[in-house]
């Protein structure tokens, strides 16, 4: 016996293994060869190409759709080797019928054509296509062109020469799916039939739209199905008989019976119920159930059918408003969370049959079309509506109040075509070129609009002028409304929009909260606006919508609570958050600061023509009185319309980031705000318990902030050679011109979106309950993202600063120098090198040098940071270049701590002294340079310095010659020469509501600024700032408060008290005036005592009456040498062709407490002589043959120059002695001064002559008349 081991028998049964499935896969091939011959015999190929196609074709099937499709067997036996075979041969021989059978040549085979797998088509074909079979070339070429006409910058699908084949199965999302051995891939089906589930299809025509968002895999991609598809494969028909008896029901009944059933609720009991689809709700996912509703209807009478069975979701795709169905096998279930309770429920026995009729009850007929005003919304849909009538619907106004309407929506249906994508993540898009559509309340749909989609929408809310963002027509989906693709669209996927985020972050917040759809909209558009001036080195996408739902909830007052889904699907009358809705025209426009600047610097001189920017009068203005008052002018916007004149019609509103302004800024006066798009210089204040004050809490820098009420400021700076004001509309006498524009506002006025690591601190340690600190510590999930953004961003970036050691110490400032220019070149770089601005500070050292193992920031101060202080030791702090930008921070009476980062050295902040020669003694403080690198946080304690701040009239009064004090800007002069000027003669004054000066470095007529200042008793001061050696402050507009420090007090010639600027002097604006507010009046003034040199006062009220004129001027004087016109200019070297008409007069006016003379001229004589407009024009036109009329006095006598028997004169003189000129008369004036104090005077009485030394009378000017009398 032989005995064979272990491994040779291994050996031998591999062997044979091999064998037999050699000999399997022979006979399988040679079946195989046989199954493809038999193929091609009952085929019959015309040619090479069409017997290699229909191999192909073979080989397609026999791999990829006989998996899904099994021959079927009544046995139920295995199939032997031969029958797949038999079973492809059958299916490929129907595959080629169906596809010639719809082709328009039958006689031929598409050999163009190949069939394609799942799985290829979504891992190859990475564009948008479209495949029709029956079409030709020419055909092809017309359908484009008519897809690309219907939508103009469109591009039309491109043909591909693809075969689809597959079996139609349900998701577990309610989608269809095309099925092959491959993989499957969503179908899109615009009217499918529940006769094609589960059936082996050809798709003849159809569309692939791939899924290209980033982060989605390649199986999102969608196959839209154009008509229907051609059934390759037998399947069960769905016999109503069949199906009511497995339901174990006899009968059919109505909606109305069933509501009965729906009532009385039997267990177990199960119902089939038909009736017309009144509503289809969109599917949900709850709790991680996934259901829908809808509602089917029948004579008046409506009931809701749930459907939550998985393999029933594909229902929502079969069920259309108005279509008649029959719903078998439901039963009545108990809907938790809705107030109706009983609910009939799809189960899983039950089936579907749409286009059903009632035939064996005769009145169900009547049913079948019956139609109830009452009942149009949820049986039969209303008549669709047309694109152009939707204007013509208004909805009805409930409640107007201040122009805020609330209105009530209509339902509707509608059809029309999608014509642009405005923002696919919030929802929104554009029908038919003029309707807006928004679908926002309602889940976002797995297959999104594209362009070109024909839609049809039942129960859809019709909105009109919700937002003025968006059209005025809005067409809004909720719960109840039902949205179905009538048509697929012919065209390709534009590029994504940017008009709003994309990620769906603002639908996902509307599900959860009731917001109405005007706050939507709103919000909306505000995530646009930010989404371009935060994005893409601010926030991400999903933060600026968090930050746009925040903003919302602030300007609209409205937080919105949860929505109640089942009542807004299932509840009769219909109630939902779009029910009613706001009309607000005016509410708040967001812009981005570039786009703000842009459009102030373009409205700057556009709006203005230059007539306009000249005073009342300005006709009759010389040549250098003209280009002196074109040299500056301003105007202000204010950001809300209702209050004054505004860049738009509505409220504006500005979200950045507010900082220090950077080293290369000009303005180091200011703040600035600075967004993506740009940045704008701003002057701020801030409020405490005492008022108004200068902004000096260093938290806000960093803070992400909304600035929703401000006033914006335009300068204009010309130089200009006009010769007269006829000359005013050639450009080409302006040699320079130039436009500056910033903000103004007051912190309170902010609202934080984000705060800065030190502004939640000192929201912290406040310890009060404000409105910020809750909006801002205790804030909501979303916005608490884009807080810790921030701060770990903020953090992340300074990682370096804050784990770093540093030291510190605490300073109270004590005085704040301006700034100035100063020239430095040593130690710096090249592009350094050159005028820089610096400023010193004074400031009271609380206590040591205090080490720290990171910044502290604003935290409050420690002990060990006060100890042997006191605030006694002094120091100089020195802030130059880059650390000049500190500036508008720091102010007097303020506590500070000064941070050197990256050190332990306290010596850092020990000031150095000052060296002296020997035997000298030197009263000076330590200096201190302050670095770039170092910081300054300010500190919770502040003490005020106010007792050594005086008011304006404690400086009139006062005998100091420096003083620092507080007033408000009333009016403003430009002078060419710095220094006080008596006469007022040469220079030109503004008075406008809101004005401010800045100084252009290459002007040099802009010399120096003359401020007059006032306070609440209408007592005014002059201010004279030089700008040789300074830059000059923002704001100092009339009706803002100004702190004044270190003024030189100084006393003209005339008695009257001026102040002048000094290199230690400052300006720092406390508090923003009202752009409507008027200056207090002038105090009123006794002549008898204003001619006191003790009397300060250089502005008043004078009530008295006229005694006489002194002397009367009228003029023609040529515009350029302000000689005498006639009929041309007097002067030989002139030759002007330009005159102005010039008025002075004096005369005598008496309080009962002492006379004065008063100065009057320019438009102010005409008021004075009681001359008409139309008088005062014919007085001109008289005098422009002789040129010139003087009436002067003689004693009291008034006489004349001229011819007494001219009528001109004879009137004059009647004007000048007429009641009604010599009456009461109210002035303001200003004081002048007076060279001569005294003079001799001689009197004759009889024939005796005396001479007595007289003082001269007091000399005013006029600035303003009113015509009422004494009272």
């Amino acid at each position: 016996m032989k005995f064979i081991n272990g491994h040779e028998a291994k050996a031998a049964s591999i062997v044979m293994n091999r064998e037999d499935q050699t000999k399997r896969d022979g006979r399988r091939s040679r079946c195989e060869m046989s199954s493809v011959q038999l193929f091609l015999d009952q085929v019959k190929p015309g040619s090479e190409a069409e017997s290699m196609w229909l191999k192909d074709m073979f080989s397609f099937i026999t791999q990829h759709v006989c998996s899904v499709s099994p021959a079927p067997h009544a046995t139920g036996e295995s199939l032997t080797e031969g029958e797949p075979f038999g079973w492809s041969v059958s299916l490929s021989v129907t595959v080629v019928k169906k596809i010639q059978d719809n082709m328009d040549v039958s006689h031929t085979l598409p050999v163009s054509y190949r069939p394609v797998s799942v799985s290829e088509l979504l891992s190859q074909q990475n564009l948008p296509c479209v495949s029709r079979l029956s079409w030709t070339t020419n055909q092809q070429r017309v359908w484009a062109k008519e897809a690309e006409l219907s939508l103009p910058g469109s591009k039309a699908l491109p043909r591909v020469n693809l075969l689809l084949i597959g079996c139609l199965t349900p998701g577990d999302d309610g989608h269809w799916r095309l099925t092959d051995g491959s993989g499957s891939v969503r179908c899109e089906l615009l009217s499918p039939s529940p006769l094609w589930l589960n059936r082996l299809v050809f798709l003849p025509h159809w569309n692939y739209i791939p899924h290209n968002a980033p982060g989605q895999q390649a199986h999102m991609g969608c196959v839209e199905l154009i008509g229907s598809p051609v059934l390759l494969s037998p399947g069960p028909e769905l016999i109503l008989a069949g199906a009511v008896g497995r339901g174990g029901l006899s009968k059919v009944m109505g909606v109305r019976e069933a509501a009965g059933v729906v009532q009385r609720r039997i267990r177990g009991q199960r119902v089939s119920v038909s009736g017309r689809v009144g509503s289809v709700c969109p599917v949900l996912v709850v709790s991680g159930t996934t259901f829908f509703c809808f509602t089917l209807t029948d004579d008046g009478h409506s009931l809701p059918v749930l459907v939550k069975d998985v393999g029933r979701l594909w229902w929502c795709q079969c069920v259309c408003v108005g279509q008649s169905v029959c719903v078998t096998a439901l039963r009545v279930c108990v809907l938790r969370g809705w107030r109706g309770n009983n609910i009939l429920c799809v189960t899983d026995q039950s089936e579907i049959h749409t286009d059903y009729t009632r035939t064996h009850t005769p009145e169900n007929e009547n049913h079948t079309h019956h139609n109830t005003e009452t009942q149009s919304q949820s049986d039969t849909p209303p008549p669709l509506m047309m694109s152009h009538s939707c204007e013509e619907v208004e909805s009805e106004t409930l409640t107007v109040q201040s122009g805020v309407r609330l209105k009530e929506s209509r339902l509707i249906s509608y059809q029309g075509t999608v014509t642009q994508v405005v923002s696919e993540g919030a929802g929104l898009f554009t029908l038919d070129g003029q309707v807006g559509l928004c679908l926002a309340y309602q889940p976002s749909p797995r297959r999104k609009l594209r362009v070109g989609d024909k839609v049809e929408l039942h129960h859809v809310h019709f909105l009109y002028r919700p937002c003025p963002d968006f059209p005025p027509t809005i067409l809004c989906t909720c719960l109840r409304s039902s949205l179905r693709v009538t048509e697929f669209s012919r065209v390709g996927n534009p590029p994504p929009s940017l008009s709003c985020p994309g990620d769906g972050a603002l639908p996902r917040l509307l599900l959860e909260k009731s917001v109405g759809v005007s706050e939507y909209l709103w919000t909306c558009h505000l995530s646009s606006q930010l989404s371009r001036s935060l994005v893409p080195t601010g926030p991400s996408q999903q933060c600026v919508c968090a930050l746009s739902w925040k903003l919302m909830e602030f300007i609209w007052r409205r937080g919105g609570g949860r929505r109640d889904i089942y009542s807004e699907m299932l509840d009769e009358p219909h109630t939902c958050p779009l029910t009613q809705y706001l009309v607000n025209p005016a509410v708040h426009q967001c812009i981005g600061l570039s786009e703000l600047s842009q459009s102030l610097l373009s409205d700057c001189w556009s709006s203005a023509a230059l007539r306009s920017l000249l005073p009342p009068g300005g006709s009759n203005l010389t040549r250098p009185e003209i280009n002196s008052a074109l040299a500056w002018s301003s105007s202000t916007l204010n950001s809300d319309p209702q209050t004054g004149a505004s860049l738009r019609q509505r409220p504006l509103l500005v979200v950045g980031v507010l900082e220090l302004p950077s080293h290369t800024s000009e303005h180091k006066h200011t703040l600035q705000l600075r967004d993506e798009t740009g940045v704008v210089s701003c002057v701020v204040t801030e409020t405490d318990e005492g008022g108004q004050k200068a902004a000096f809490n260093t938290a806000w820098i960093g803070c992400l902030v909304c600035v929703h009420q401000f006033t914006m400021v335009l300068e204009r700076f010309l130089q200009s050679d006009f010769p007269s004001y006829q000359h005013l509309d050639q450009d080409k006498f302006i040699t320079h011109k130039n436009c500056r524009v910033y903000l103004q506002f007051c912190l309170d006025h902010l609202h934080i979106l984000s705060p800065s690591v030190a502004m939640t601190t000192h929201l912290q340690h406040r310890g009060m309950g404000s409105e910020k600190k809750q909006t801002v510590v205790k804030e909501k999930d979303g916005v608490q993202t884009v807080t810790r953004k921030r701060r770990n961003k903020e953090r992340d970036s300074s990682v370096t600063m804050a784990t770093r050691p540093c030291v510190s110490i605490v300073i109270r400032v004590e005085q704040k120098e301006g700034g100035t220019w100063t020239n430095t070149g040593m130690g710096l770089k090249e592009q350094e090198v050159g005028l820089t601005q610096s400023f010193l500070v004074r400031a009271a050292l609380i206590g040591p040098v205090v080490k720290w193992g990171r910044d502290p920031k604003n935290e409050p101060m420690t002990g060990r940071e006060t100890e042997g202080g006191g605030g006694r030791e002094q120091v100089v702090l020195l802030f130059s270049g880059p650390s000049a930008r500190w500036f508008p921070l720091l102010q007097p009476g303020c506590v500070y701590r000064v941070v050197a980062v990256n050190t332990q050295d306290p010596s850092v902040l020990i000031g150095s002294g000052v060296c002296g020669q020997k035997e000298v003694e030197l009263h000076t403080d330590s200096m201190l340079e302050i670095r770039p690198d170092w910081r300054l946080h300010s500190l919770t304690h502040t003490q005020m310095v106010s007792s050594s701040v005086l008011s304006v009239s404690e400086v009139l009064d006062s005998s100091s010659e420096l003083v620092s004090f507080q007033g408000v800007v009333s009016d403003k002069v430009i002078l060419r020469e710095p220094g006080p000027t008596d006469t007022g003669m040469s220079t030109h004054t503004h008075t406008h509501t809101h004005t401010h000066i800045q100084v252009i470095q290459c002007a040099n007529f802009l010399v120096c600024v003359r401020l007059t200042v006032c306070d609440h008793t209408g007592r005014s001061l002059q201010v004279y700032l030089d700008l040789g050696h300074a830059p000059y402050p923002p704001g100092l507009l009339p009706g803002n408060k100004l702190l004044l420090s270190g003024f030189q007090r100084k006393v003209s010639r005339s008695g009257s008290v001026y102040c002048r600027f000094l290199s230690v002097s400052s300006v720092t604006v406390v508090s923003l005036g009202d752009s409507r507010s008027q200056p207090p009046p002038a105090p009123i003034m006794h002549l008898g005592s204003w001619t006191s040199s003790e009397q300060r006062c250089i502005v008043g009220q004078v009530k008295g009456h006229v005694v006489c004129f002194l002397f009367l001027h009228l003029q023609w004087s040529c515009s350029l040498c302000e000689g005498l016109y006639t009929q041309s200019c007097s002067s030989p070297q002139c030759g002007s062709s330009s005159s102005v008409f010039q008025s002075k007069a004096k005369l005598v006016i008496d309080d009962g407490t002492g006379e004065a003379h008063v100065w009057v001229s320019g438009d102010l004589v005409r008021p004075l002589l009681g001359l008409a407009d139309s008088q005062w024009e014919g007085l001109q036109r008289v005098l422009r043959v002789k040129g010139h009329v003087r009436v002067y006095p003689r004693g009291r006598s008034l006489v004349s120059d001229g011819d007494s028997d001219d009528f001109l004169l004879r009137f004059l003189l009647s004007v000048c002695s007429s009641d009604a000129v010599c009456g009461p008369v109210s002035l303001t004036c200003r004081k002048l001064s007076n060279l001569r104090p005294e003079e001799l005077r001689r009197f004759s009485r009889g024939d005796r002559d005396f001479v007595t030394r007289m003082s001269r009378p007091l000399q005013l000017s006029c600035l303003s008349i009113t015509s009422s009398g004494l009272t």
